[in-house]
């Protein structure tokens, strides 16, 4: 399973602040997708309230997720699909590397899943002696560097074109090279004899439809397409909250997905799977496996304040308009969820103590949920999240802090709904702000000086 490193994020977040390579980068992007994503939206022909009814229907498919995840599987099950529901990372690994075991598999491709990055499949089969090869370019590019990815839809943003051009030159054996064109052909070689010779293929589901009992998948690179078509075997792993009720549903969000991720009206390939390939067909899986992944889902589905995190749908439009994400990237974050959803869902997924950085450390702008397609508050939770990790929560395992900044804001509320006192602290203040000073709270009292209207 991936092994999380939340509480390094100050450590790392200092190191992406002094890579001028990787600013530049974001920025890029965050001019192209975020700003790109805010026009497409105001361009819908239902307008923009299709974000908030998208809001209204997420939220009704997350309170029935019970009955629509058995409607699902007995769907599936019909057209001859087989599911397993997998409790944790642990045992949604061992599904997979059990299943490669029986079927003799020597190979395996991979499309790009953030789930599959948070069951960490790809170690786990390796310590089979089962290659796996990463298939969406961006993917493949970061696997050649043994780093993981660093953005939901564009894994390796952080890296230039001379990056790849020595990456390909050392493991694909080329002549240097920084064209883009020349880079994504030799790319394009190496995976073609991948695709052919993969026993099995592993993708995640951007959504399901529990009405039809298929998936869909959302690329711009036509990878998807050969990694579920050529093996013999397809796994689809996906989060337990991944699912819609009806194909109508089902459109609608896929709609607003590829508007949120790279504002396009649809993704350049968007694939419906349902099941192994029936009789007179060429092409398709000889079997079909849905993974449903719960590993820590229905603790935060039996919490009313943050249930609401289940809506999201992985579009990653949050980090194109972040203005954390925008300086400290992604691999900051430490698992495989990061910029404003990962702040939110990492520490209800692993653990609120190791992961409180994350969470403290955003702005609170507002940004995120301006550009959500499903109009999700995050900002909200990540308030609620600031709350228990002050406060404690005996359902999510938090001790509340002793804290003498909680003891000065109870002084605070009380001077501010005094008005006597509050004037007496206002006159008082330049007198005790020199003194104030020089109080060790690093990174705030050196760097303030006192209002005006305080007497300073």
């Amino acid at each position: 399973m991936n092994t999380a490193t939340t509480e390094r994020y100050r450590e790392t977040a200092a190191r992406a602040l002094s890579d001028p390579i990787l600013k530049n980068a974001l920025k890029g992007l965050q001019d192209r997708l975020g700003k790109g994503a805010l026009e497409a939206y105001r361009h819908l022909p239902e307008g923009e309230g299709l974000r908030h009814l998208a809001h209204d229907i997420r939220m009704h498919h997350v309170e029935h997720l019970d009955r629509l995840l058995d409607t699902l599987s007995r769907n599936i099950e019909a057209r001859g699909g087989k599911v397993f529901f997998a409790p944790d990372a642990a045992s949604a690994a061992e599904y997979v590397v059990q299943l490669a075991r029986r079927h003799a598999v020597r190979s395996v491709v991979k499309g790009k899943s953030m789930t599959s990055e948070e069951v960490g499949i790809n170690t786990a089969l390796e310590a089979e002696g089962i290659p796996v090869t990463e298939t969406d370019l961006g993917e493949f590019i970061i696997q050649l560097a043994g780093e993981s990815p660093s953005h939901i839809i564009a894994p390796a943003i952080h890296k230039t074109r001379e990056d790849v051009g020595r990456l390909f030159e050392s493991h694909l054996g080329i002549p240097f090279t920084n064209d883009p064109p020349t880079l994504t052909r030799a790319a394009r070689n190496h995976l073609r004899a991948r695709f052919l010779a993969a026993d099995m293929g592993i993708t995640g589901c951007n959504l399901a439809c529990a009405e039809t009992g298929q998936i869909a998948l959302v690329s711009n690179e036509g990878n998807i397409r050969m990694a579920t078509t050529l093996p013999r075997i397809h796994v689809a792993i996906m989060g337990m909250e991944r699912v819609c009720a009806t194909i109508d549903e089902q459109l609608l969000l896929l709609r607003l997905l590829s508007r949120g991720a790279s504002a396009q009206k649809m993704g350049g390939y968007v694939s419906f799977l349902a099941g192994p390939k029936r009789d007179g067909f060429w092409d398709g899986p000889e079997e079909f496996h849905v993974v449903v992944l719960d590993n820590g889902r229905s603790r935060i589905l039996a919490d009313p304040v943050f249930r609401e995190v289940l809506c999201c749908i992985r579009c990653g439009g949050c980090l194109n308009v972040c203005p954390v994400y925008a300086r400290i990237g992604g691999h900051s974050y430490g698992y495989a969820y990061c910029g404003p959803i990962g702040a939110v869902v990492t520490p209800l997924l692993t653990d609120i103590e190791r992961s409180k950085h994350l969470f403290c450390g955003e702005t609170l702008c507002g940004a995120c949920r301006d550009v959500c397609p499903v109009a999700i508050d995050l900002p909200r939770m990540l308030l609620a999240l600031r709350q228990v990790h002050a406060e404690g929560s005996p359902r999510w395992n938090v001790q509340p802090k002793p804290s003498l900044e909680r003891f000065g804001y109870d002084i605070w509320a009380w001077v501010m709904t005094h008005p006597k006192a509050y004037q007496a602290l206002l006159h008082g203040m330049h007198v005790l702000w020199p003194l104030l000073r020089r109080l060790p709270v690093p990174g705030w009292t050196p760097y303030r000086k006192l209002p005006k209207s305080f007497g300073g």
